[in-house]
């Protein structure tokens, strides 16, 4: 069956104290609704749809980056879940297939449950958890699976506030059927809001079927306050780590390492303690992290190691066998099978070949404080200690740098290149320096 998402995330927020909208504040190093739309991608929906309110400009601008196909609708006033979904259903005219309705503030919904609420064969499913504390959630009042309506807690008797079958607010339905109830729905209510989960009692009026899918508690929690997002990133980063461990991933000390929600790590690799993944890390299997590292926007290749106190940035490219040291960034540079980079260096806008060295403070200069400009270095080259690279330059297969050169010219295959002050020795005047200098000193001491 076709399927459709609807997630809604025009809500203020206004707990979290913040100007940033609520589901841009970030779990995993991902915005909040990120989470929620890579959990209903898994499903590879026809169509997803995003329903903006609050900061709606941040809102459009945040979900391009994330899923460059979702389509962007605004809800101007917010007055409830149902006027909320109703925004998003014109862009689902002529669609036959069901439609999922999540929320862009909950983010840990597993793709399997979504799963499970799309291959009901009821004309209106429901996602609901057993609740340890039901609180002020609305609750759902079932006779088995069989789902017979939805009370709010403000609307709800205290005989109904007793069930702990609570809620979730994710909901699936035929499309065509979800456009006709949410048509009907009324803000007769304790709030005076159009409720989407009225259109369980609707359907049930029209003698169709309801039904609940359950799921475990934490998959459902939503974030409202600064305290909540902090728990949320505990259990995530929990779960991410008993992921890559499933998965073969070796970690010295779990707890101090943090994934963010695309990291993705092969098996018989080895992590050290205190490392953190930033966005669009992949690290093939075999390869090794030493402690203290942070990686973003990577690729690391089998038989890599890096640290450990390096600093991988967007557009780092690791080959097989790269070697990358202590105190060690790059960014956008790509390194090709066997590099060796020790030591104290920077790498900025380089491609540098097969096999070759890098000595210890070498600099790629790529900014001329406009423009970035790259630096190619040739395989099997050696570049010595302290050498500058003023790019855009490039350095020949098989040639070598002089420690503290500076580089400013092409140098060919091959060749030496040497660029620093002759050297002056002068015998003696060391001895005669330190005397005058300390007979000055004495002089103002005693002047003192």
């Amino acid at each position: 069956m076709a399927i459709a998402l609807i997630t809604l995330a025009a809500g203020q927020g206004t707990r979290m104290n913040s100007d940033l909208p609520k589901v841009l504040h970030q779990v995993g190093r991902a915005p909040l609704v990120a989470h929620a739309l890579a959990a209903g991608r898994a499903l590879e929906p026809e169509t997803v749809i995003v329903v903006a309110g609050h900061g709606a400009d941040q809102v459009k601008k945040a979900v391009s980056k994330i899923d460059p196909e979702a389509q962007i609708v605004l809800q101007e006033e917010q007055l409830g879940t149902g006027h909320a979904v109703a925004q998003a259903l014109p862009l689902l005219d002529g669609f036959d297939g069901r439609v999922i309705v999540l929320y862009g503030d909950t983010p840990f919904i597993r793709p399997e449950t979504l799963e499970r609420l799309a291959e009901s064969d009821a004309a209106v499913t429901v996602l609901g958890f057993e609740a340890a504390d039901p609180g002020r959630y609305g609750r759902l009042v079932a006779l088995g699976n069989a789902l017979e309506r939805i009370v709010e807690f403000k609307d709800a008797t205290d005989e109904e506030r007793a069930i702990k079958l609570c809620n979730s607010g994710v909901i699936a339905c035929d499309a065509i059927l979800l456009t006709e109830l949410v048509a009907g729905l009324s803000n007769d209510n304790a709030a005076g809001e159009y409720y989407l989960t009225d259109i369980v009692a609707a359907a049930r009026a029209r003698g169709l079927t309801a039904e609940v899918v359950t799921c475990e508690e934490a998959e459902t929690l939503g974030i409202n306050t600064r305290a909540e997002l902090a728990r949320a990133e505990a259990l995530f980063q929990e779960r991410m780590r008993a992921e890559a461990q499933d998965n073969g991933v070796t970690m010295v000390d779990p707890a101090t390492v943090w994934f963010a929600l695309d990291t993705y790590i092969g098996r018989d690799v080895v992590i050290g303690p205190n490392v953190v993944f930033g966005p669009g890390v992949t690290i093939e299997s075999g390869a090794a992290i030493e402690a203290f590292c942070h990686l973003e926007g990577c690729h690391i290749s089998r038989g890599a190691t890096v640290g450990p106190f390096a600093r991988l940035r967007p557009g780092a490219e690791l080959a097989e066998d790269v070697h990358i040291g202590n105190f060690v960034e790059v960014k956008n540079s790509i390194l090709a099978e066997g590099v060796k980079v020790g030591h104290l260096t920077y790498l900025g806008d380089a491609d540098i070949g097969e096999h070759t060295n890098i000595g210890a403070g070498t600099v790629t200069c790529n900014y001329d404080g406009v423009m970035k400009h790259r630096t190619t270095i040739g395989a099997n080259a050696f570049i010595g200690s302290d050498t500058m690279l003023v790019a855009p330059v490039t350095v020949g297969d098989g040639a070598l740098t002089g420690s503290g050169s500076v580089i400013t010219k092409d140098v060919p295959a091959e060749a030496i290149a040497i660029e620093r002050a002759e050297q002056v020795t002068r015998p003696g005047l060391a001895k005669k320096l330190f005397a005058k200098l300390r007979a000055e000193k004495a002089r103002r001491m005693k002047k003192d």
